[in-house]
């Protein structure tokens, strides 16, 4: 019987990633071909033979609503060219923070992605730091949830802050700080924020001391910036030494890099699942290889476990 055969293929919004995981990977981005109409619509062919293979296409579902439209015809055209397997690399899961009703009469867009990707014909997902881990229920196909901690906690040890201190800019991320706490035995303190609206904080109030120590702010998203900034604003306020961000997913919408720039943040470590550039103040680091392994895992029924357990990071 001849052996599966990998094929990485990439949408035009994560193309900049792709060819990073295809490369470590070793072997080229399969060539893809898409076509734009004068009113908008498009069209996507793979130009090669992709029958009996494994499919990986990487892309993630960021705005515009496009990209997450171009995943599904590209998933579509995958399963009508007979692949064996169609697995869908989503760096960044987009609508993830519409999980749930937190108000009558809204739509959960987390779980109408996952039901148009089942759909679409994808038995399979690759993704990291999903907003809310519950979502991998929304699939009824398995979902490879990695972490960035596998790429974030390796920096943070090279970097041996002296009062290391973790933090969580509210309430919810208040496990995952917790975690990198525990890890690193370090101290953990908690921002607890009130909203006016949507990506406006009114009020925030600090748990914990901060007093001489270097604090790390980690979150999944880095949005407006306007939470990070605010609580690394109070915490130079309170005494602390230094205060850095780690996110995984830097939207840096609006103002968010006017903000950064003219924060008292020292520093923003952030991955590359968003095509963002390195500046004085944000240090990225790529996920890269982790998709790339993680990929070369799942072709070959290997486990992956080890890229979700604090424990195994070295």
């Amino acid at each position: 019987m001849a052996k599966t055969k990998v094929n990485i293929f990439s949408g035009r919004a994560s193309r900049y990633l792709a060819e990073k995981i295809a490369k470590i990977y070793g072997q080229e981005l399969g060539k893809i071909n898409f076509i734009t109409f004068s009113d908008g619509e498009f069209s996507v062919s793979f130009e090669e033979t992709v029958r009996g293979n494994d499919i990986f296409i990487v892309q993630s579902t960021f705005a515009p609503s496009e990209n997450l439209f171009e995943l599904l015809m590209m998933a579509d055209a995958a399963k009508r060219a007979s692949a064996k397997r169609i697995v869908a690399v989503i760096p960044y899961y987009g609508f993830a923070r519409q999980d749930r009703k937190d108000k009558p009469r809204v739509a959960i867009g987390a779980k109408l992605v996952a039901d148009l990707l089942s759909a679409a014909g994808v038995n399979r997902i690759i993704t990291m730091d999903l907003h809310s881990d519950q979502i991998q229920g929304f699939f009824d196909f398995p979902v490879d949830h990695l972490y960035a901690s596998t790429l974030f906690v390796p920096y943070l040890k090279k970097m041996n802050l002296p009062n290391l201190t973790m933090a969580s800019p509210d309430t919810g991320g208040a496990k995952r700080a917790a975690a990198y706490a525990k890890f690193l035995n370090s101290d953990l303190v908690i921002c607890f924020k009130q909203r006016a609206k949507a990506n406006q904080v009114e009020k925030m109030t600090i748990i914990g001391e901060v007093e001489g120590k270097d604090i790390v702010l980690v979150d999944d998203i880095i949005d407006t910036a306007g939470t990070i900034c605010k609580a690394a604003e109070l915490m130079m306020e309170q005494g602390a030494s230094s205060v850095r961000a780690m996110a995984t997913h830097p939207v840096f919408s609006g103002p968010a890099l006017d903000r950064i720039h003219n924060s008292v943040l020292s520093e923003v470590i952030v991955t590359d699942t968003f095509p963002v550039q390195e500046t004085e103040k944000i240090k990225i680091i790529s996920s890269a290889p982790l998709f790339a392994d993680v990929i070369d895992r799942v072709h070959r029924f290997k486990s992956i476990s080890s890229h979700f357990d604090f424990s195994t990071i070295l």
